[in-house]
């Protein structure tokens, strides 16, 4: 037996007992799984929040709400932008992304490359919209993390917004790393 295999040969036979992993029944707080509860954290973050009941409604209360727009692309219709190079995309004004799961103690909203298209395009457009589907509201991680379950994709990420960072001269900046600004559309 070659010194190496002897090495994984102790490592296995020194092995801890397997246990069963801890419950976390009791972590999940109060918290209810409304738009009520998600609208006050996002806006606490920042944030904004329209209660739609068709999709169809967006581009309008974009138009209202952010005159200035010059591009907009929506995720849903890649036909036009999806095979240009990511770079391309610095010149997005808003994005406007449906999302899987909301969570409404910390106003997250779960993102996968399928919803994206392009893992960029969150992260690089001045402002964010998300539409996310009014059932889709979860109270806590945990109740989203039970829902997302294993990786299906690869790539998810939880996005609350706008970004911020108050570490340039202890003063808070509002888009300083991703989009200037987050709205979230709930439908239903």
């Amino acid at each position: 037996m070659s010194s190496r295999e002897q090495i994984l040969a102790a490592v296995k036979k020194n092995q801890p007992d397997t246990a069963a992993l801890p419950s976390l029944q009791g972590l999940a707080g109060d918290m209810p799984s409304t738009p009520e509860a998600y609208r006050k954290v996002l806006e606490s973050l920042g944030g904004s929040l329209f209660e739609i009941t068709d999709a169809a409604q967006v581009p309008a209360l974009l138009a209202q709400h952010y005159p200035h727009l010059e591009r907009v692309v929506f995720a849903d219709d890649k036909r036009e932008w999806v095979n240009e190079d990511p770079h391309r995309l610095e010149n997005v004004d808003m994005a406007v992304v449906t999302g899987q799961w909301g969570v409404a103690e910390n106003g997250a909203i779960w993102l996968t490359e399928n919803d994206i298209a392009v893992r960029v395009l969150p992260f690089i457009c001045q402002h964010l919209a998300i539409i996310l589907p009014r059932e889709r509201i979860l109270a806590t991680m945990h109740n989203a993390y039970e829902k997302i379950g294993a990786p299906q994709t690869g790539f998810g990420v939880f996005i609350a917004g706008p970004s911020k960072t108050a570490d340039i001269e202890q003063s808070l900046v509002l888009g300083a790393h991703g989009a200037k600004s987050l709205v979230v559309f709930v439908l239903g």
